[in-house]
């Protein structure tokens, strides 16, 4: 799908070449804290498992224009790209694992054995079983007419199967991991045969799930290792990094890749996932990590999700310069250290976006 980009900066900063200001997007950007978005879902009153389309209903040509609607409320914004309105939970539904929200995801039967390791299906026809997906990616191409460009991403493997075996989020809002979750360390320890096994399979679908993203007109994907922050070196090394550097590596190279490791401080592992792009959270110095890496990879970050959501105005302001002069302006993508917190003042949200395009 060739189209001429008004609006290429997230493409050329990926790629580190010279760009006239540093791009900028939100992880969540297109979420709670936008109060467009709370009266379009108070008005649709849909489960969130049908507008990421994480459950069999038939295709409805609302349903994708309500999550084609969703995607697009950034642009009035002023945001440098546009990322598809889904959930990383998405691709788990036709192997088998349907998550419902209620309000946060619960899958009934999780995964914590080898014979349900076995039994979930392959994302083989991801044309079939993701079809929804990629009419709303179409769609969004077409609405866009080339304005800005379209991100598209993934649970990274390890991410996944912490869902899959808790059952639930393995993250519990401020009390750190859940209860369940510690059944993933168990297993990683107990039994890392079927750990592995599980983490084969979710990486043969995220690579399929990608490369499909990109077949339908994404021109950018993210990979999203949302527990990092949990993850010893070791159990990083062994568990995390080798299946981001085979997704890496099997996705379309003509797109570029950003690896998002929630505040992991292990960047020399993150630089080799083969990744173009490395987003990084509040822990890691930008300067000293452009320094250490010599120009040879992009970052992404990062202005603290929590500034956003309880800083002054005038704070942000110099959160974002002193962020966009660690960044050095080449190969620096503007984001936060993580995901918009669902209470972030709209009006601090704007600002970010306004301010970033000032310097």
């Amino acid at each position: 799908m060739t189209q001429q980009l008004k609006n290429d900066l997230i493409l050329r900063a990926a790629r580190c070449l010279p760009v006239e200001r540093v791009p900028v997007w939100m992880m969540r950007q297109a979420g709670r804290s936008d109060p467009l978005y709370r009266e379009i879902r108070e008005k649709l009153n849909l489960p969130l498992e049908r507008l990421f389309r994480t459950c069999p209903f038939p295709m409805s040509d609302t349903d994708v224009e309500s999550a084609v609607k969703i995607s697009l409320l950034p642009k009035r914004i002023g945001v440098d790209a546009i990322i598809v309105y889904k959930d990383i939970l998405t691709p788990l539904a036709p192997m088998g694992a349907q998550f419902r929200f209620s309000p946060g995801p619960v899958l009934d039967r999780p995964i914590r054995t080898r014979s349900q390791v076995d039994a979930l299906n392959p994302l083989d026809d991801p044309y079939v079983q993701l079809a929804f997906t990629g009419q709303v990616i179409r769609t969004l191409r077409g609405t866009l007419h080339g304005e800005l460009p379209l991100i598209g991403f993934a649970g990274a493997p390890l991410t996944l199967a912490f869902f899959l075996i808790a059952g639930q989020s393995p993250m519990k809002k401020g009390e750190g991991i859940s209860e369940a979750a510690t059944l993933v360390f168990e297993m990683m320890e107990g039994t890392p045969e079927i750990m592995h096994r599980l983490l084969d399979k979710l990486t043969a679908m995220t690579i399929n799930y990608l490369n499909y993203q990109i077949s339908q007109g994404v021109q950018i994907v993210q990979l999203f290792e949302s527990i990092a922050d949990v993850l010893s070196h070791d159990l990083y090394e062994r568990f995390a990094f080798p299946y981001h550097q085979r997704i890496f590596d099997g996705i379309n190279s003509d797109v570029p890749g950003i690896l998002f490791a929630k505040e992991c401080p292990y960047i020399n592992l993150m630089h080799q996932s083969g990744a173009d792009v490395l987003s990084v959270g509040k822990c890691v110095d930008l300067e000293k990590a452009k320094s250490e890496t010599d120009g040879s990879v992009a970052f992404q970050g990062n202005v603290d999700n929590d500034l956003l959501r309880d800083g002054t105005t005038s704070q942000i302001t110099d959160a974002v310069k002193k962020c966009i002069e660690k960044g050095k302006k080449t190969g620096h993508i503007l984001n936060l250290s993580h995901g918009l917190h669902r209470d972030t003042p709209f009006e601090n949200v704007q600002h970010f976006v306004k301010i970033a395009k000032t310097f």
